[in-house]
């Protein structure tokens, strides 16, 4: 990310900052978090999170934030194996409840985004998809997550809730899985079997749909009636650098961490907002 726009963020919502934060987060300074600071994001998140650890860095120049992007259920086996997280950040409450019954967190979880889910087919759209019934056609190459990552969870409640609703046949869902022609561990390689024309659709987050992929991929909306609304926590983690970890979390919770947020897509921590 340019300098230029790091400088107009910090200094557009300074104000901001000084008014007030959301509850649980306070201001960050340099003499709260120092050193190396590893966080442990789902793979949707990756392009926020890389932005928001650049304008933390900034702010904090004696830190050194690590990233490493996977699919939720992928992070919670590493750091149940050992890997070193200060911060763990999930694309659902079900992978962080795994990592919580593990023992591996040392706060407790806060919402901090929600998101919602996108047909995405081939820019030249070869079976002409037009809405989500069109899922189930045959012949049609179908492209999800693994059920246990959180995308492809979400992705299988919505092709249920379209089979209860019978807008699409009793049998949509078992049509739409059976036209499956891989499961990938994130949504990113959904994305990216979509993108290289290897699938005819899939499933991702509004938010994948980046700037780097938005003319080599279509948009196809799911109605709203059977969408899911993912929901992101995120807690800190049994690392080595608990204080840094700590700041990183109320710095994603801050008013300029949820502007990054919006910026690339995702739907606030309140969500639908309040009356």
């Amino acid at each position: 990310m340019r300098f230029s726009r790091i400088v107009s963020l910090l200094l557009g919502l300074s104000l901001l900052v000084l008014a007030g934060s959301p509850a649980g987060a306070v201001p960050v300074t340099a003499q709260q978090a120092n050193g190396e600071i590893t966080v442990f994001a789902a793979a949707s998140l990756t392009d926020a999170f890389k932005e928001i650890g650049s304008l933390f860095q900034y702010e904090n120049p004696g830190t050194s934030v690590t990233f490493n992007f996977a699919g939720s259920n992928t992070l919670v086996t590493q750091m149940n194996q050992g890997g070193n997280a200060d911060v763990f950040a999930s694309a659902d409450m079900t992978q962080m409840a795994m990592a919580q019954q593990n023992n591996d967190l040392t706060s407790d979880p806060q919402t901090f985004a929600h998101n919602l889910l996108t047909i995405i087919v081939p820019t030249a759209n070869p079976k002409n998809v037009q809405g989500v019934c069109d899922l189930a056609m045959p012949g049609l190459k179908f492209v999800t997550a693994q059920p246990s990552v959180p995308v492809g969870n979400y992705t299988q409640l919505m092709l249920q809730a379209t089979t209860n609703t019978g807008m699409c046949g009793p049998n949509f869902s078992d049509q739409v899985n059976a036209n499956t022609v891989s499961q990938e561990s994130d949504v990113r390689q959904v994305v990216a079997k979509v993108q290289l024309g290897e699938a005819d659709a899939g499933v991702s987050y509004l938010t994948d749909v980046t700037p780097s992929v938005k003319d080599q991929v279509t948009e196809v909306m799911i109605p709203d009636e059977v969408n899911q609304l993912a929901t992101y926590p995120i807690a800190t983690a049994k690392g080595h650098n608990m204080a840094g970890g700590e700041a990183f979390m109320n710095y994603v919770m801050s008013p300029i961490g949820q502007d990054v947020l919006a910026h690339w897509g995702f739907l606030p921590a309140q969500w639908p907002p309040a009356d």
